[in-house]
């Protein structure tokens, strides 16, 4: 990697938009080097032993935390987690505030999920620690694109000149917005479909992204399925019927999977709503890649923190 002239380093993570081909590729080839650490019976190296890393997190999560958090510590920082139900938030706090205590603890980067569009671009604005988002709103989660371009190399061996379907709820989910603009850098074509409730109309606009109303004709050929999850809790309702009636007109079950390439990927973000949007036999089926996203979510974390941080050093 010495080589490579391309550096992320002191590069805030906000969305993939900010990326080039080039840097989503140097990634991408870090994240193979950090996997085989993952793999070691001690997984420790001194990477990153003097760095302090907080993760700020206002909504809640699983994945996405403990896998910043273990990316982390695998790399020999240290990783002290804030949560807004157990901090100074609860109390009236504010973003700007809670940013200016951190950023005063001499931290060197701060993981944050926030509920607002923007709030990760707002903090790399008044602070001077990297700034990787793990998620603000509906805008972007690029970690997550990053990790699933990662699964579909390692699974298929290229991304250019694959075919993608994405279905389900587009209009709330960061994950697709950082899916269609990594996966259409990367030559690949993106179907898109779902209630039309839940597309968002500048989809039409994306060059490499084609929406469809029925999600057999995005399903059709596809090399890799992604599907999404229905996010009740950011809904008002009214945006379909019943999820009951959702399963049976968008849902991927076995007969729709069928459609696909015989050796389709399938990908779920997660937390995943077994029986609505993906029936349980095609979640846990051998064309699922979905637990093998959570590990290779560590892989690709711990590659954005060496180059950000490091500029790219693995030892």
């Amino acid at each position: 990697m010495g080589k490579n002239t391309i550096s992320l380093r002191g590069k805030n993570i906000l969305g993939l938009e900010d990326f080039s081909k080039e840097e989503i590729l140097l990634v991408l080839e870090t994240a193979k080097e950090m996997k085989s650490i993952i793999h070691r019976d001690i997984k420790k190296v001194p990477t990153l032993r003097g760095k302090a890393i907080v993760t700020l997190f206002y909504e809640p999560s699983t994945r996405t935390r403990t896998s910043f958090e273990l990316a982390g510590k695998y790399l020999g920082a240290d990783v002290v987690n804030i949560a807004a139900s157990s901090s100074s938030i609860v109390k009236g706090e504010s973003l700007r505030d809670t940013l200016y205590t951190v950023e005063a603890m001499g931290f060197d980067a701060i993981v944050m999920r926030h509920k607002a569009e923007g709030a990760a671009e707002y903090a790399s604005r008044i602070v001077s620690p990297v700034i990787l988002n793990a998620g603000d709103g509906a805008h972007a989660h690029p970690s997550q694109g990053l990790l699933n371009l990662f699964t579909i190399q390692e699974k298929k061996g290229r991304l250019e000149g694959l075919k993608v379907a994405i279905l389900g709820d587009v209009l709330h989910s960061r994950v697709a917005r950082s899916d269609i603009h990594g996966m259409t850098k990367m030559g690949m074509e993106v179907h898109i479909a779902g209630p039309r409730t839940l597309l968002p109309r500048f989809l039409r606009d994306i060059p490499g992204v084609f929406v469809h109303d029925r999600i057999e004709e995005a399903i059709v050929g596809a090399d890799v399925i992604e599907v999404l999850r229905i996010q009740l809790e950011r809904m008002k309702g009214g945006l379909f019927p019943t999820t009951r009636e959702y399963a049976r007109i968008f849902g991927l079950n076995d007969e729709r999977l069928r459609l696909a390439k015989e050796d389709v990927l399938v990908l779920h973000p997660g937390p995943m709503n077994k029986g609505w949007e993906i029936a349980t036999p095609v979640a846990y089926s051998s064309s699922s890649a979905i637990q093998e996203e959570v590990q290779n979510g560590v892989a690709v974390r711990m590659a954005l923190f060496v180059l950000v941080l490091m500029g790219g050093k693995s030892e």
